[in-house]
């Protein structure tokens, strides 16, 4: 394997370290600090990160886009998410879904769709998987047809008519096109009877609720979807009718963009905020006196840095090996287990970035408080137990 990054890779890399020092750091722990969940976001800092292609970097060069590898997304990743994490995410959860339309959608699909998300800074993508009463089920489908999705799409002609509701979906409330799951078949498994369609945020019937108020991300918008006899056009059925977790590897064996890229996602992110409690920390530690020596004087303090350093080091490693299979088309459970593995590493590296900052009595930092809150969003994406099992079940598979 080649470390070298390529030129064109390396200024994609300092695009986005000078845009995340410039732009995103200034803000962040502002943004942070809004209680009203709604208002947390920025369109100026998207804007301004658009323009830049940090918005559309995933879509295909045929396309209009910057066809860029996984290698720099997962290093554009990295450099955003050590400035803000929740407005990395902001940005990469647009090329999730790029990989998606690109590797499934019909020419007919994207010649409607992608020209107005390349042409508009605003138009962010999202997608509708989980609900009030249906989430793991759904990340791990069975065969029990009462099991997973509830929201109901029934034909009527050309259109389906869309009933029920979505719950902590990702960009439902700035969202300008979703991809959305709904059982079409109740009286099968999900696997069977699931179908994905796509929604713009304007379909007659369709309409977003409440805002979730979160400890971590909170930049980062997830909200509530309804659907009261949504009206969406056969035309915009993705797939096959009933093909939706095969079209997108719910089932934990399938190797679309979009599957591959979230586990690569997850983990290029944690990295991110690894750099940055490790560079932090040993700032504070070398500047902070007590007793009259540096803080880092004090050899538990010197090995707490060296842990940190150490995980984020072995985090980096298994992240651009990862990137640099994806674009050498090697797929294999190393991505989901890049994603498990970033989920331990990046909580126990903020824990010791705060012990570090508490070593001079505790004392509360809200730049530490904030990376401990970002950090435990993993524990719920990417390092819990139905996460580890499926990633385990792909072990079975090659």
């Amino acid at each position: 394997m080649d470390f070298n990054l390529s030129d064109e890779q390396r200024a994609w890399q300092m695009k986005a370290r000078k845009f995340a020092e410039e732009e995103i750091r200034q803000i962040s722990l502002a943004r942070d600090a809004i209680r009203t969940a709604r208002e947390t976001w920025d369109w100026e800092v998207i804007k301004k990160g658009s323009k830049l292609g940090f918005r559309t970097m995933a879509v295909p060069k045929e396309w209009g886009g910057y066809g860029t590898d996984f290698v720099t997304q997962a290093l554009v990743m990295a450099e955003l998410a050590k400035a803000d994490s929740a407005m990395s995410k902001a940005f990469s959860q647009n090329w999730k879904w790029s990989h998606l339309i690109s590797q499934v959608c019909t020419e007919e699909q994207k010649r409607r769709f992608l020209p107005g998300f390349l042409a508009d800074d605003t138009w962010v993508l999202g997608k509708g998987i989980t609900e009030p009463s249906a989430g793991s089920d759904n990340r791990m489908p069975i065969e029990d047809p009462k099991s997973g999705i509830k929201l109901r799409a029934e034909r009527k002609g050309d259109e389906w008519i869309l009933n029920g509701e979505k719950a902590f979906i990702a960009n439902a409330p700035i969202g300008k096109l979703f991809f959305i799951d709904a059982r079409t078949d109740p009286t099968v498994s999900p696997k069977q009877g699931t179908t994905l369609f796509l929604v713009p945020y304007d379909t007659p019937g369709f309409r977003i609720g409440k805002v979730f108020n979160k400890s971590g991300w909170r930049f980062y918008q997830n909200g509530e979807m309804i659907f009261e006899n949504a009206r969406v056009p056969h035309a915009n059925v993705v797939g096959e009718v009933g093909g939706a977790i095969k079209k997108t590897g719910g089932a934990g064996g399938d190797t679309t963009g979009g599957d591959l890229f979230g586990d690569l996602e997850l983990a290029s992110n944690a990295l991110g905020i690894c750099d940055d409690a490790c560079e932090t920390a040993l700032r504070y530690a070398k500047s902070e006196k007590q007793r009259g020596e540096p803080l880092f004087a004090q050899q538990n303090v010197q090995l707490q840095i060296n842990k940190m350093f150490m995980l984020t080091e072995a985090l980096r490693s298994f992240v651009m090996r990862v990137a640099w299979e994806h674009d050498m088309k090697i797929h294999s459970a190393r991505a989901g287990l890049a994603m498990n593995y970033s989920c331990d590493v990046v909580n126990e590296v903020t824990e010791l970035y705060m012990e570090v900052r508490g070593a001079d009595g505790c004392a509360m930092d809200h730049h530490a408080d904030k990376l401990i809150r970002d950090a435990f969003i993993w524990n719920h994406l990417a390092g819990d137990s139905v996460s580890r099992m499926k990633i385990a079940r792909r072990l079975t598979v090659g």
